[in-house]
């Protein structure tokens, strides 16, 4: 018996693609009855933005064997069969590791992850012909236990005037689900390290801001009811929900870019698979000029070193990664205090 399967024609900058979606009616979110189907229509109706967002750069896959409540898993490397317009690029990995990784040029090739049954993506803050050099600064805002989407308003407000202070323009979006990311273009020329010890120096500018509702304690059981600038996503090979990518999770959100003035009155569940498109048709994208003045990270390496010379140090790097010069010990403080 033929199994069920149905084409979604794809407009892009070739012309338009017939993309094979089998199981259209396979029900990604259970909770509101979002199928297969639906994703990809999705992913083809933002597929401008998304690819401005999110194309020409190393890209992991979050698929799902069933939905959204099921197994998931991540895959980097195109699998056999993708088509034509899929393309890859070798990347090293923290391990000194080489390996392939998917690139999206294009909404058919957006279209058809999500027949890979793809429900978020994961974006390098580096292009494809530069990898290991960032174009983007992301800092990631996370709300810990005790704090929520409110209390992440006011850290990003004051981390955009830190960063304008550091000659960076920023960027906004939610995270998807309590949190946001702030962005600022930059020019592509340093690593990975350097761009992370740019971002731990903006955050640490902004802890100092905002000491009693900000923190970059990597230990969890030291950061309190505070929102954690979450410094390792600057790491390479560690990345976060792309711009109008979905999340996995129950009401099908989007993490979606936004303009600042939208900021106080913004509620996250309202940007969803289900009302993204609409938004978009009518009130543009907020992240159209993203690229149009990228900056650099001299200013923050300055307070970087300066932090050095004061005597702070680097911080904890992700327990996957070789230890690192100057790294702290990996062991939480309150074992490091446990008598003999």
């Amino acid at each position: 018996m033929a199994s069920e399967a149905t084409h979604l024609s794809v407009e892009g900058p070739h012309g338009t693609r017939e993309v094979r979606i089998s199981s259209p009616s396979r029900v990604m979110w259970p909770d509101l009855g979002i199928t297969k189907l639906d994703l990809a229509k999705y992913l083809a109706e933002v597929g401008e933005a998304f690819v401005a967002a999110n194309g020409d750069r190393p890209l992991a896959l979050q698929r799902f064997s069933e939905n959204v409540d099921g197994e998931q898993f991540f895959s980097k490397n195109p699998p056999r069969g993708a088509p034509d317009y899929i393309r890859s690029v070798m990347v090293k990995y923290p391990s000194a590791r080489s390996h392939p990784q998917l690139i999206i040029d294009e909404p058919a090739a957006a279209v058809w992850a999500a027949q890979m049954n793809t429900v978020v993506f994961h974006p390098w803050p580096s292009r494809a012909e530069d990898s290991d050099n960032p174009d983007q600064l992301r800092i990631d805002l996370d709300p810990q236990p005790g704090t929520d989407f409110d209390d992440a308003v006011p850290a990003a407000v004051e981390l955009k005037a830190v960063l304008a202070e550091a000659g960076l323009t920023a960027f906004l979006k939610t995270s998807g689900n309590r949190g946001l990311h702030v962005y600022a273009p930059i020019e592509p020329t340093h690593e990975f390290l350097d761009v992370r010890h740019a971002v731990i120096a903006a955050a640490r500018e902004l802890e100092r801001r905002m000491p009693e509702a900000v923190t970059t304690a990597w230990w969890k059981e030291e950061r309190g009811q505070k929102v954690f600038v979450d410094f390792n996503q600057a790491n390479r090979d560690r990345t976060i929900a792309g711009a109008y990518s979905p999340r996995a999770l129950a009401h099908a959100p989007v993490s979606c870019p936004l303009e600042w003035e939208e900021l106080d009155s913004a509620d996250p569940k309202n940007f969803t698979v289900l009302t993204i498109p609409e938004r978009l048709r009518t009130t543009g994208d907020p992240w159209a000029d993203f690229h149009a003045a990228p900056g650099t990270i001299d200013q923050l390496l300055q307070w970087w070193q300066r932090d050095l010379d004061s005597g702070l140090g680097e911080l904890p790097f992700p327990p996957d990664y070789p230890k690192m010069p100057g790294e702290p010990p990996r062991v939480q403080p309150s074992r490091a205090r446990m008598p003999e």
